[in-house]
């Protein structure tokens, strides 16, 4: 019997996940034809690769002594078909994390990009707090995390995307001068992002400086119903300046000139630099052009 790609895949993830189940989602296939490619496997190499044992998979001596042989054939592989310019030969499964401020600036031209050059890949997309993003990373159930600092755990691959300047707006409604301070501020509900990120953190820090005054904090764990508050004058909001720039454009908010402002947000494209396929190295370094270009496009 032969050996083929499908089933190196196969043993490099299981091994990778120690799980034939999970192996299977992230391949999108069963967990029996995960099984039934690692005993052809090993039926053509004429050896155990692993066992399994209430529940857990070990590799036995010989497969870990072959796994680097299995995933350099693949790497092989993508560097064969981008040597050749035929991404469109790659398949699979990218399972993308990104944070809401990307899904409201230019998600939408990196995902049509994804597709141009590789129209044979899927997007699994997770939209959600940065810390969480960065727990699927580790957990490898994320190829690709499009995150904010800070972070907890290092990633062996991590590509700067940039810095996103935040703003203190409010709807022309509510009949605010253009210049605050931090007593005019705290009159008003402050709408901010949930509790345990780093926004709502600074925001609190900012004004409980003051044990003077008394100001009304709105968390939200939605960005984007965050600044819809705000345009309908329910309070004012920090957000980033890129993610209300078409609102500031039409007048439907104006920025609020204030002496302080929460930390710019800084964004990274972070993966497992050792393990991940060279795609997603790919995607990460498209993520950095795609965010240039929509900064370099902005009238901010």
């Amino acid at each position: 019997m032969r050996l083929n790609l499908k089933q190196l895949e196969a043993f490099v993830w299981v091994a990778d996940l120690q799980s034939f189940r999970r192996a299977a989602e992230r391949l999108n296939t069963t967990q029996p034809n995960i099984s039934a490619r690692i005993a052809g496997l090993e039926q053509a190499l004429g050896t155990t690769l692993m066992t399994r044992d209430a529940g857990s998979v070990r590799l036995t001596g010989k497969g870990q002594d072959l796994l680097a042989h299995a995933r350099r054939v693949l790497d092989a592989t993508d560097a064969l078909i981008v040597a050749a310019d035929q991404k469109a030969l790659i398949e699979g499964t990218l399972r993308l994390g990104v944070t809401e401020m990307i899904v409201h600036t230019w998600l939408r031209a990196y995902l049509r990009r994804l597709k141009d050059v590789y129209p044979r890949l899927s997007v699994e997309l997770t939209v959600d707090f940065s810390v969480n993003l960065e727990k699927g990373l580790a957990e490898r159930s994320l190829d690709l995390a499009l995150q904010n600092e800070p972070f907890s755990r290092l990633a062996t691959g991590q590509i700067e995307i940039g810095a996103y300047e935040m703003a203190w707006v409010a709807a022309p409604d509510l009949g605010l001068p253009s210049s605050q301070t931090i007593e005019t501020l705290a009159a008003q509900p402050i709408l901010t992002h949930a509790r345990d990120t780093r926004l709502y953190e600074e925001i609190a820090a900012h004004f409980g400086s003051r044990r003077d005054l008394a100001p009304c904090l709105v968390p939200s764990t939605n960005l984007a119903a965050c600044q819809t508050m705000t345009i309908d004058g329910m309070g004012v909001a920090a957000l980033p300046l890129a993610m209300v720039e078409s609102e500031l454009k039409s007048g439907a908010l104006m920025q609020l000139e204030y002496d302080w402002v929460p930390e710019p947000l800084h964004f990274f494209a972070r993966f497992d630099a050792e393990r991940a396929p060279r795609v997603v190295a790919d995607a990460a370094n498209t993520a950095v052009q795609i965010a240039q270009d929509h900064k370099n496009q902005s009238f901010i």
